[in-house]
């Protein structure tokens, strides 16, 4: 770490307001000198054998343009050839790293923000996000200084080539997710692209495998991305595909590595309900890896239940889909994903990939020949209380007064209804939040009763 202890690094990138430290056009310079130096010392030889080489991809946010022409005014500077791809999703962008052979790749988005916002995701050759220890390196490059004092000579700068077909690679990659035998003829399909980066990609898979499609929000003018429109809207979906009386419809967010769906009624599915109907169709069918399924503290207990009947099993990670990625290829594990709607098919993916996701449902629906709303009853929700107490500070749990007893025999109650408790501090309020889950709804009330009550007389704000 540098000596003043600076981040520059969140959980997902790097991201704040476009134009305000650290999403500047100066911070990003600096961040594709580092990274290029970085990347190029990682591995001595090129992997194209001519120079070293990073692919450079963006969402439709207007402060893209800016991000982009100085990160990689960095990254040519110090030797590297850039690869632009223009605007694709984030998977996009991934597996245009690996197809490529490029040494990285850098996706510039906020995801699901506003289009005020912006930030810098970096990718590895595998196309897997990067690992903590290699974004610790470039940090130090950047608030060290150290960065300055290299500099190739004029003849050593590296030039940037625009890849004009890689909207073209992503679709085709895309499209050989789903079964050759299978087409999508009959389908009618709702697609709202959230003004970003899948307003290309997505509509046109869906056409090519014969879906009649009825698409919205696809005109991004940089300032739209996200607006009353995506998977954080999803009830604009839930209303065009009951008036256009489809059979589902998809809903990305802004750089497309999440989707929420809703059935043919209406009904909205999210991430949850999607891991449920092919993490059993996988089990079914023998494709489930070691008939285990990675997910989240957050997911619902309901889908332990439905995945242990099936004779399968679930890990769970702390919230993130780096968390979900991580334990998948520490265990050689092919599915994965996050209640939000990040769901990774490894098989196919190495990050989430709301078009991939998406096609998945398509093809069990396709091969059951079954609608939406009839596979989402091969599970059953349990009901949930998720209770936010602000708090006026943040001590460890076990300085609260008999709060962690009142936990465990929380967690006794609900283990006979197969139930679930948890509590954590928030990373980015002044807030606790306590989930309970059971099928008792008896229970829940209770002990969020008991539990919130001893936090909110000690330390609520």
């Amino acid at each position: 770490m540098s000596k003043n202890n600076k981040k520059i690094f969140g959980t997902d990138g790097v991201r704040g307001t476009a134009n305000v430290e650290p999403v500047t056009a100066e911070t990003a310079l600096k961040l594709g000198r580092s990274a290029a130096h970085v990347f190029k010392n990682l591995e001595a030889t090129p992997r194209d054998q001519g120079k070293h080489r990073i692919v450079i991809g963006k969402d439709t946010r207007l402060s893209g343009y800016m991000l982009e022409n100085a990160i990689s005014s960095g990254i040519l500077s110090m030797g590297v050839d850039v690869l632009f791809i223009g605007p694709l999703p984030t998977p996009g962008v991934a597996y245009a790293t690996r197809s490529l052979r490029a040494d990285a790749g850098i996706v510039i988005t906020a995801s699901h923000n506003p289009y005020d916002d912006n930030g810098i995701k970096f990718f590895g050759p595998d196309g897997h996000k990067l690992a903590d220890n290699i974004e610790r390196m470039v940090e130090e490059l950047v608030f060290s200084g150290e960065i300055e004092n290299v500099r190739p000579r004029a003849e050593a700068i590296g030039k940037a080539v625009r890849i004009e077909d890689a909207l073209g690679r992503y679709i085709e990659f895309a499209k050989a997710s789903f079964p050759r035998r299978m087409t999508l003829d009959g389908m009618r399909i709702v697609v709202d692209c959230a003004n970003g980066a899948t307003y290309k990609a997505t509509p046109c898979v869906l056409r090519e495998l014969g879906a009649e499609t009825f698409v919205y929000a696809n005109t991004p003018d940089g300032t739209n991305i996200n607006r009353e429109c995506g998977s954080m809207y999803p009830q604009h979906l839930a209303a065009k595909v009951r008036e256009y009386r489809a059979d589902i419809g998809i809903a990305h967010d802004g750089d497309g590595d999440r989707m929420l769906m809703c059935d043919e009624n209406g009904a909205i599915l999210d991430g949850d309900d999607v891991m449920a109907i092919c993490g059993l169709d996988m089990i079914a069918s023998g494709r489930l890896n070691k008939k285990t399924l990675v997910t989240t503290i957050m997911s619902n207990a309901g889908l332990d239940e439905a995945i242990k009947k099936a004779g399968g099993k679930i890990i769970r990670t702390d919230v993130g889909d780096k968390n979900v990625i991580d334990e998948m290829l520490k265990n050689d594990l092919n599915f994965g994903g996050e209640e939000s709607g990040h769901l990774i098919f490894g098989d196919y993916s190495s990050t989430g990939d709301g078009l991939v996701a998406a096609l998945q449902v398509l093809a069990t629906m396709k091969e059951r020949n079954s609608r939406l709303s009839e596979l989402t009853s091969c599970w059953k929700r349990f009901p949930k209380l998720v209770t936010n107490i602000r708090v006026k500070e943040k001590p460890p749990l076990e300085k609260l007064d008999g709060v962690l007893g009142l936990v465990k025999d929380a967690e006794k109650a609900l283990k006979p209804s197969g139930g679930r408790l948890l509590l954590r501090y928030s990373g980015t309020e002044p807030k606790i939040r306590l989930l309970i889950e059971s099928t008792d709804k008896a229970l829940i009330e209770e002990w969020t009763g008991k539990i919130s009550g001893s936090i909110r007389t000690q330390i609520g704000a």
